[in-house]
């Protein structure tokens, strides 16, 4: 039973993953491994980490895999007591005592900004957050979570939320990118939205990363938004008209984000969460010295001959 009071978050979860084929005909893409917890779950531990206790995901076909992950099993629990491994049975068991957790299913991909409308009935004309799993963002030491960044602005100056990160002018056509006014550091108030600009066409060099804390608002915008790209309807054409009633505010989040959406970015945050750790970051150097590759100063892999194997 979910609560009655506190922050929920949902989780937008319905995307079929094709990126990750073969992998993911029967696997969710939120449930490969990233290190030793699949993806989703990072996403889950900084909501519950930002004070929520409301779980939604927006579900899809195929999606079972993520329900059983955050539901209990006892079998497996009672297996692990009677083998020793009580720490084992403890870490289990936690995950399904993280939050209350729901699900609704989004019964045709029509986008972000769809999958959000989805959760409405979750969200009983309250504030929310949204989490974008494939971004797994780690908030430095002694730092709140990057969703708690959002929800400590909106605490404070009211209206809805979203996160930014400074990116490359030639990186802005991947990405939604704002144009506002900074009115503190790390602060902006956001007047317009471009989804993904063309050359020229670029308002900023701050693009929307995949957090947001929204305002009940929202959903009236979304249920009068036409469909936009890929003729879904578009989170950022309702946060455009969002704007213009309320305040849209913009965080320059205090953190790392690892972007697992394609096969290449998910292998690079694997190997940088693994330098990370202690326990992990020699394996990673013995592997590579196996493998006759150094790593320079400048982050370059160079195999012994000199020539560069990657970067």
């Amino acid at each position: 039973m979910m609560g009655d009071r506190g922050r929920k978050c949902l989780f937008p979860v319905a995307g079929m993953g094709t990126r990750f084929l073969p992998a993911t005909k029967e696997i969710p893409k939120e449930m490969l491994p990233l290190i030793d917890k699949p993806i989703i779950q990072y996403g889950v531990e900084e909501a519950v980490r930002s004070g929520c206790v409301e779980i939604v995901f927006v579900t899809g076909r195929g999606k079972r895999a993520i329900e059983d992950h955050f539901d209990r099993s006892i079998e497996l629990e009672q297996l692990l007591l009677e083998k020793g491994k009580a720490d084992c049975a403890r870490i289990v068991k936690e995950i399904s005592e993280m939050a209350d957790f729901a699900y609704v299913r989004q019964p045709e991909p029509l986008g972000l900004g769809h999958a959000v409308l989805c959760g409405e009935p979750f969200c009983r004309g309250e504030p929310f957050g949204v989490i974008l799993p494939d971004d797994v963002m780690i908030s430095p030491p002694g730092s709140p979570p990057v969703l708690e960044q959002l929800f400590l602005v909106h605490d404070r100056m009211g209206g809805s939320v979203v996160a930014l990160e400074e990116v490359p002018l030639e990186e802005a056509g991947r990405y939604g990118m704002i144009k506002g006014e900074l009115v503190e550091k790390g602060l902006f108030r956001i007047e317009d939205l471009v989804e993904k600009p063309g050359p020229g066409g670029v308002p900023s060099r701050y693009a929307v990363m995949g957090r947001y804390v929204l305002s009940p608002t929202i959903f009236r915008h979304l249920k009068s938004s036409a469909a936009g790209a890929g003729d879904e309807i578009q989170l950022t054409d309702a946060l455009k008209v969002l704007a213009k009633d309320e305040p849209l505010w913009g965080v320059l989040y205090e953190g790392e984000r690892f972007d697992c959406g394609t096969i290449e970015n998910w292998l690079k945050a694997t190997l940088g969460m693994a330098l990370e750790r202690e326990d992990l970051r020699d394996i990673v150097f013995c592997e590579l010295k196996r493998l006759g590759v150094l790593v320079g100063g400048d982050g370059a892999a160079v195999s012994e001959d000199g020539n560069v194997r990657s970067s």
